[in-house]
């Protein structure tokens, strides 16, 4: 649908063939060949991997929604409506694939600084929240007598 659809891609592997000076296709096979070896390739590649599966099912959303639209006269139905709503969230889900790949590939980026910066930014997906997520302990309340009923 959009002409940035192919581009988002084709960037994107041109960043990481210029970041670990080697095509994308050899990275992977270096990569399935020793994962432990370079843990950024690893991990770049594991989200290349995430990005194109929702690049795929962006293309096959806006398909669906093409056929749709070729078809519809006037104002869209609710089916028209949910296949647009589709579109938009596969669109979210790429985009933000492609700003883990791309944080990935900047050393520069904040929270990658520094030694041991790397093993932070990875340890920091299995960490808890930051914010505390359960509910507030309830205040101690004295129990209230009820009329009618003796203790």
């Amino acid at each position: 649908m959009s002409d940035d659809v192919g581009d988002v891609m084709g960037v994107i592997t041109e960043q990481i063939e210029r970041r670990f000076h080697m095509s994308l296709p050899e990275l992977r096979r270096a990569v399935a060949a020793a994962p432990q070896a370079h843990r950024e390739a690893t991990e770049a590649v594991r989200w290349y991997g995430h990005l194109a599966q929702a690049q795929e099912a962006l293309e096959k959303a806006e398909d669906a929604l093409v056929a749709v639209l070729g078809t519809e006269t006037g104002e869209l139905d609710d089916p028209a409506m949910a296949l647009a709503h589709q579109v938009n969230a596969a669109v979210t889900v790429r985009d933000g694939r492609a700003m883990v790949v791309r944080f990935l590939l900047d050393p520069d980026a904040p929270g990658r600084r520094g030694p041991g910066a790397w093993r932070d930014v990875a340890a920091s997906a299995h960490r808890g929240p930051a914010l505390q997520t359960s509910s507030p302990a309830r205040p101690v309340v004295p129990a209230a007598s009820v009329r009618g009923v003796s203790r």
